[in-house]
């Protein structure tokens, strides 16, 4: 091995034989069992980053793991570019936009002479896909790249055009009017992968209620129409600018009062909109109506916290039900509204109306909270909790009250659609849609939400298609097992969902060819592509051969080969061997993804699937992780902050990457990348690398089955099965952390514990099954390793290490296990006494306190009782005291039972009972022992148990033997 640990010498050597030997291009075998894994290809409007590494590198270390179980293992990659963001991006570096160059010059790290030539889509698509390639290959993914493209490569669009052919044939894509986010500059519908700001957002459906004033209409937003009973009040804030509009709906002509904001979204509506006029606020304020609902007349007041682009601009008061609206009120009383024509009386005879009961609230449960938790005024940080607290109590276990007619006696959660269709009926209500935060387009405008009209839809909501993908869910396996609450929550949540649009890159929409289907559209099914995909690599499948009828029969068995073969011109028993690989490949065993991508793409994934293929080719499991941050912020590769997978190689080697990406979060948490924690990261491999080069020149050779082993070597043995088994564990559930934690850190410090008790003869064996328990994670020093201790086949093709029964030595691993904590008890003595021993002696337990630890660990088994809980003594005792044996110990025996009850739960329960079960003879295990401590503490040992005591009193002078206790001797330094 080479005498400095270079990751770069390493990783590229490797790197080379890998692809040179073709390890991971996966073609059918017959009797093999596959393997087939996909993660999210990357969009290409920059260069990956930190944040990619840590799902592309479990899908590696999965699709690593399954290969070296014997697994036939296919791992494919694509690149997605279609949608707008990549035209938009291509216009902003055209127009030598100085923010965007900055970013990509300075976070992507692409010379300015580069950078500056790629204006036009097509140079970005070129570039970013070399970049992502060689980015993914010097981390070390097994990549089969022989099934590579791109999503506007002219054969992957045909195979997009025949999805979508079926799913209109289907009936499954529609055409009318929806809700949709939307780019007044680019005039499309935008996705995820075209918003700047706002990703997260939502388009949420807000209920208007028409407050009616001479002939005007106070249009108000809200998400809980069941309140407008408790109306006492309306809001206007005298700093926003409102307008008059005529409002046209069907045959319906209203004049609404808004925000000048929300005029400018009414356009975008099913309405025709016209301005009117400009209204001015103080003109108002102070007017008295009447609650459409109860006939009750409230009053229009000033309030600083509307705001004029949320909702209309007119906020409905509920204080009884409404913190805010509450402390708004409470707030007024203190102010002089003369200017608006309103006296101290107007605001002191508002009275709340209690519209829900809600128990452990009485009648008005947003004043109790608001008083509860000292809310100030309407700047308390505070408010919005209490909000949070009275929403979500009134929501899941509130009820109407008899004030609110024929709801009366109706849970909350039940309500709501029943009050919008009669409040729609009625004439009191309409539907407005807002979105949950605002969004930005990367063009840089603020987006709407628009009413499209002669928009197609995919028919999401359709009752039988969302049945079929609850039953597939159902089936599936969903890690971690906790998000399939969210996968079904965001089924029955899904609605119509926008598939086409005019501008960007794409295919085109078969049923309507002046439309694109959008981004995601496009990225649903593209899995079973890739198991024909090598075909267009080598030129068998082409743009003019990839007709309709060769997918119908290589993917949903309709007609037969001989026809298809008619019309492709492609032999018969080559469309039946295509049709075979896809048959051998599909369904996806598992489909790991980031948790941003479950209320869409991964959802998608699972509806495109149902209503294509057979049942037989449902995907089997979905895997979810969490994100990856940058010390503390947020990376952007449009904005930055941002560390290029090829910097964070460059920097620290692909293993380290990989290794620290992996450790730094367990499935659905957050992962935070930090200096500090690479740096540390890279010392461990540099540390698993030296020690595996101090044992192979230290000459250690594997030992025979029949060579004979002393305790330590017993006990290193059993140790490894036990990592074995947790990293097999950790790695079937994808919990990384949990997998790297056992088949790095903690067997490390096993092995080095090993070395230092001078085990020897498992040494060279032990660090070539640590080797291959890392290789799914740091694959590139681990063949190093592997290489350099003999072998001459990859790791990647060895088998991975399963339990090795027979090596399970539970005395060898207690008896240790007593032996270090002797240790560890020893070195505190001399700490804190500051001595130097010239004699240590250890004192094992007498029988009798075995006996009574036995006891009191059965009663505690056999009456399940908890950590923490309180063991009653008196049984005990009268057990123990059965016994003539404990019953000699006398008064020692009640005084150690109190004393153990209150300990018992600090001891690992499973050290106690191997300890009972195995009979554990703790002189004979500190005897394995004794050459060691004579070494380690450069003194004589002695060891005596209770009877040696007996027969030798001097040998315990100072009588500390009483103080010994089952796997704890006691201990007199000299």
């Amino acid at each position: 091995m080479q005498e400095e640990y270079d990751p770069n010498i390493i990783e590229s050597k490797w790197q080379k034989i890998w692809k040179d030997e073709k390890i991971y291009e996966a073609n059918p075998l017959p009797g093999a069992e596959k393997y087939f894994i996909t993660i999210p290809f990357p969009y290409l409007n920059g260069n990956l980053h930190a944040g990619h590494t840590r799902t592309f590198t479990i899908g590696d270390v999965i699709a690593r793991y399954n290969r070296m179980q014997g697994k036939n293992v296919l791992f494919p990659m694509a690149f997605h570019v279609t949608g707008t963001p990549i035209v938009g991006l291509a216009d902003l570096i055209s127009k030598k936009d100085p923010q965007t160059l900055n970013v990509y010059e300075s976070f992507h790290k692409i010379p300015k002479d580069v950078l500056v030539t790629l204006d036009e889509p097509e140079k970005i698509v070129d570039f970013f896909k070399k970049e992502a390639e060689h980015d993914m290959s010097i981390i070390g993914y097994s990549i089969d790249w022989r099934r590579k493209f791109t999503t506007t490569t002219p054969e992957f669009k045909k195979f997009i055009e025949w999805q979508y052919e079926r799913l209109y044939d289907l009936g499954f894509i529609v055409k009318g009017s929806h809700p949709v986010k939307w780019c007044p500059v680019d005039k499309n519908p935008v996705e995820d992968h075209d918003i700047l700001k706002g990703e997260e957002a939502t388009i949420v459906e807000y209920t208007l209620i028409k407050f009616r004033y001479k002939g005007y209409i106070f249009p108000c937003a809200t998400l809980r129409p069941e309140t407008t009973f408790g109306v006492t009040n309306l809001w206007f804030n005298p700093d926003v600018e409102y307008v008059l509009a005529s409002v046209v709906s069907g045959e319906l002509e209203e004049n609404w009062v808004v925000s000048r904001e929300c005029f400018e979204k009414l356009k975008f509506t099913d309405r025709e909109v016209e301005f009117v006029k400009t209204v001015d606020p103080k003109e108002l304020i102070g007017i008295k109506l009447k609650n459409p609902t109860t006939d009750n007349t409230i009053i229009t007041l000033p309030a600083s916290f509307v705001a004029g682009d949320t909702g209309t601009g007119v906020v409905m008061s509920v204080p009884a039900h409404a913190p805010f609206d509450y402390i708004a009120l409470k707030d007024l009383e203190k102010e002089d509204l003369s200017d608006f024509g309103i006296s101290s009386d107007d605001i002191s005879n508002i009275k709340p109306v209690s519209l829900i009961e809600i128990s452990d609230y009485g009648e008005f449960p947003a004043i109790e909270v608001v008083e509860e938790m000292g809310v100030k005024n309407q700047n308390d940080p505070k408010l919005d909790e209490a909000t949070k607290i009275i929403y979500r109590r009134e929501f899941h276990s509130g009820t109407l009250k008899p004030n609110t007619g024929k709801y009366s006696g109706i849970p909350v959660s039940k309500v709501k659609d029943d009050i919008i269709f009669d409040f729609t009926a009625q004439g009191l209500a309409e539907k407005f849609y807002e979105f949950s935060e605002p969004i930005i387009c990367r063009c840089g405008t603020v987006c709407v939400v628009n009413m499209v009209k002669g928009q197609w839809f995919l028919n999401y909501s359709n009752p039988e298609w969302k049945n079929k993908v609850r039953k597939c869910l159902s089936d599936m396996e969903i890690i971690p097992e906790e998000m399939r609450t969210d996968f079904e929550n965001k089924i029955d949540w899904l609605k119509d969902k926008a598939c086409a649009r005019t501008k960007g890159l794409g295919t085109k929409l078969p049923c309507d060819p002046k439309w694109l289907i959008e981004s995601l559209g496009d990225s649903t099914i593209y899995m079973a592509y890739y198991t024909i995909a090598n075909h267009v690599y080598s030129g068998v499948l082409t743009e003019e051969n990839m007709v309709p009828e060769l997918f119908d029969y290589i993917f949903l068995n309709k007609g037969d080969s001989k026809t298809v073969s008619e019309i492709t011109k492609i032999p018969s028993d080559k469309i039946d061997e295509i049709k075979s690989e896809f048959e051998y490949w599909y369904p996806v065993d598992m489909r790991s993804s980031g948790k941003d991508l479950v209320p869409n793409h991964l959802l998608f994934y699972i509806f495109h699937h149902v209503a294509l293929f057979d049942e037989k080719y449902m995907p089997k499991a979905i895997a979810v992780n969490g994100f990856v941050s940058l010390e503390g912020e947020k990376m952007s590769k449009s904005k930055g902050p941002l560390l290029t997978l090829k910097q964070a190689v460059s920097e620290y080697g692909a293993d380290t990457a990989r290794m620290y990406v992996l450790s730094a979060a367990e499935q659905m948490q957050d992962a935070d990348w930090q200096k500090v924690g690479i740096e540390s990261a890279r010392k461990q491999v540099e540390r698993f690398y030296y020690f595996s080069k101090d044992v192979l020149e230290s000459g250690c050779q594997i030992p025979s089955p029949n060579d004979p082993r002393a305790h330590i070597d017993k006990w290193i043995e059993s140790r490894i099965q036990y990592y074995i088994k947790e990293v097999s564990e950790g790695l079937k559930t994808i919990r990384t952390r949990h997998a790297i934690q056992n088949a790095f850190f903690l067997i490390y410090n096993d092995i080095r514990w090993y070395h230092r008790r001078g085990g020897t003869l498992c040494l060279k064996e032990v660090v070539e099954t640590w080797a291959k328990l890392m290789a799914p994670f740091t694959p590139h020093v681990c063949e190093e390793i592997w290489h350099e201790f003999g072998h001459e086949d990859s790791i990647v093709l060895s088998s991975y290490p399963s339990v090795n029964p027979e090596k399970i030595d539970i005395v060898s691993e207690t008896s240790e296990k007593i032996i270090i904590d002797t240790m560890e008890d020893i070195e505190e003595i001399i700490k804190v006494t500051k001595a130097t021993p010239s004699e240590i002696s250890l004192y094992t337990t007498p029988q009798w306190k075995v006996s009574v630890l036995k006891i009191i660990f059965d009663s505690i088994s056999q009456n399940d009782e908890s950590e923490g809980k309180a063991v009653n003594p008196g049984p005990i005792i009268k057990e123990a005291m059965s016994d003539p044996e404990i019953r000699k110990a006398g008064k020692d025996v009640q005084k150690y039972i109190q004393k153990m009850i209150k300990e018992i739960h600090n001891i690992p329960s499973k050290f106690v009972s191997d300890y009972l079960k195995y009979s554990i003879s703790e002189k004979e295990a500190l005897g394995h022992a004794k050459e060691f401590f004579e070494k380690e503490f450069s003194c004589n040992f002695f060891i005596y148990d209770y009877e040696d005591i007996e027969k030798e009193p001097d040998a315990d002078p100072f009588k500390k033997s009483k103080f010994a206790e089952p796997m704890r001797p006691a201990i007199y330094i000299k």
